[in-house]
């Protein structure tokens, strides 16, 4: 055995007993089951609306729920504490938890991959932090442990990655040099991002639309309010939004007005929510262990060995275009699994708003000699355009349009129309932006609407290849294809049934002499 490996030997002492966490783990069952509720508030909002006016009218029912709520809360939070118990063995941690659905979580340390701490804010002052374990399988097979002594999860993290490194250090003899000591004193910074950095994240990153479509039901009476409000202090918003006696420029500079005051709240949350999420931000790298830390009220410690990396992904939504910034994203397994899940953000490996050369470096260095951004993309079929806007947007709009004019509300054209122009809009964006291509090591995929992503992987990453052909495809001599990785599936549409199947002949042979793992 290597004498850097057997230096890190256990030390954390083993027990038969089960251990319970400390009682400060109460705040983070309780933060839990908070951000539970929030997450899930836009499922709450009809039973809201619908029952506001009777709450309004009996205002002590609506005391009797927030109290109702409010017990619901501690007690649940109390059970969730009292279950929640684990135990450590000669190479095992053992952990049970459940109130209502018991889980019995039993994991080898030579089977945990990546070992995550995360220090919410209310346990910084009683130096305390939450353990999460994450191995090669799915996200149901991960655990935490959350409450433990930082110096005492220190040790255990220390200990199973010793223990992941002794099991593999006969197959790998390379695959344990990030966890010696000296490894670790050479930590390489690769990038940090400055606040101004994450504003600007916040900014291109807005997504106003999910807060709007939540808010819709309300928006007769938010209309309402505003108006009493405005007239309390003398401003008559009925009057001013009279446009019949104004000329084109008042009402144009009304318009931009309102809408940049309407806007303004949702990008300062915006703004704070990617402050809260990434600041203090550094990628580093030991060894072939990428490692980002960030996060203002909860520091958060996400590790992703090189082997794990499915897939690269260079983004660029619209605004990002304009001011020439690009979000990184290192995709690795079991992401498609969490990436919808609360939180899920602050588990991957995201590097926010960076510029192209430094996008560049990141790329070439996980990997080397890819052609993202030089290789020659070759668009999908126009047949693309033909399947959707002439056999189905165009007859779609003109039944629509029949079925008005039939029943007289032509009126509703003028709204419905450009709807269909947007449409047929974004479905040729889509057309323009789709592109792939391929070289000896690297699968290349270019998509988007007003923005564009780039995605690249590796060809033995491949798990799973679909080659799919519908009567119209098959009729043009086109086919659509569908590659699985760990980390989700990727689908490329109305492409050359030769081209097609030589790429996946060619992913196939690649997976079988290559030899390598996927993870």
């Amino acid at each position: 055995m290597d004498k850097s490996v057997a230096a890190l030997t256990p030390v954390v002492e083993n027990s038969k007993d089960w251990q319970r966490i400390s009682p400060i783990a109460l705040l983070f069952f309780t933060e839990r089951l908070i951000k539970f509720f929030v997450s899930n508030l836009v499922a709450f909002l009809p039973a809201l609306y619908f029952g506001y006016d009777g709450l309004k009218e009996n205002p002590q029912l609506g005391l009797a729920i927030i109290v109702g709520i409010l017990l619901f809360i501690c007690l649940t939070t109390f059970l969730n504490y009292y279950f929640f118990q684990y135990r450590l063995t000669q190479d095992h941690i053992e952990i049970r938890s459940g109130v209502f659905s018991k889980k019995h979580i039993n994991l080898p340390f030579s089977k945990i991959q990546n070992v995550k701490l995360e220090q919410p804010i209310y346990y910084r002052p009683f130096n305390y932090t939450c353990l999460q374990l994450d191995t090669a399988g799915s996200a149901k097979q991960e655990a935490q442990i959350v409450a433990l002594k930082v110096d005492f999860a220190e040790q255990l993290k220390k200990e199973i990655l010793a223990q992941y490194s002794i099991t593999h250090h006969a197959e790998s003899p390379d695959d344990s040099a990030e966890l010696t000591p000296e490894a670790v004193e050479n930590e390489i910074i690769l990038n940090t991002r400055s606040i101004a950095d994450l504003v600007i994240h916040g900014i291109t990153n807005n997504r106003i639309w999910i807060f709007l479509g939540g808010l819709a039901p309300f928006f007769d009476k938010i209309a309402s309010y505003i108006v009493s409000t405005f007239s309390d202090f003398g401003i008559n918003i009925e009057q001013l939004l009279t446009f019949s006696d104004k000329p084109m420029w008042q009402i144009t500079l009304y318009a931009v007005t309102l809408t940049f005051l309407i806007l303004l709240p949702f990008i300062f949350f915006s703004i704070a929510g990617s402050v809260v999420t990434f600041y203090h931000y550094t990628l580093s790298k030991v060894g072939d262990r990428y490692i980002r830390r960030s996060g203002l009220l909860t520091k958060y410690e996400v590790s992703m060995r090189l082997s794990r990396l499915q897939m690269v992904i260079r983004q660029q939504d619209w605004l990002d275009l304009l001011l020439k910034r690009i979000n990184l994203k290192f995709e690795q397994a079991n992401n498609v699994l969490t990436q919808h899940q609360a939180g899920a953000q602050n588990n991957r490996i995201i590097v926010p708003s960076i510029f192209a050369h430094q996008c560049a470096a990141l790329v070439d260095d996980v990997y080397p000699n890819n052609q993202m951004m030089t290789i020659a993309y070759q668009r999908i079929s126009k047949r693309f355009l033909l399947r959707n806007l002439v056999f189905i947007l165009l007859p779609l709009y003109s039944l629509v349009t029949v079925f008005l004019t039939v029943t007289g509300k032509t009126q509703l054209l003028w709204g419905i129309t450009p709807l269909a122009i947007f449409a047929a809009l974004l479905i040729f964006m889509r057309w323009y932006r789709w592109g792939y291509a391929s070289d000896d090591n690297y699968i290349y995929i270019r998509r988007g609407f007003f923005g564009v992503d780039y995605l690249c992987f590796e060809h033995y990453k491949v798990q799973q290849v679909k080659f799919k052909q519908s009567w119209f495809q098959q009729r043009h001599q086109l086919c659509s294809i569908s590659v699985v990785l760990a980390a989700g599936a990727i689908n490329l549409p109305f492409i050359k049934a030769d081209k097609g199947s030589a790429m996946l002949d060619e992913i196939l042979y690649q997976v079988e002499s290559s030899g390598k793992s996927w993870m």
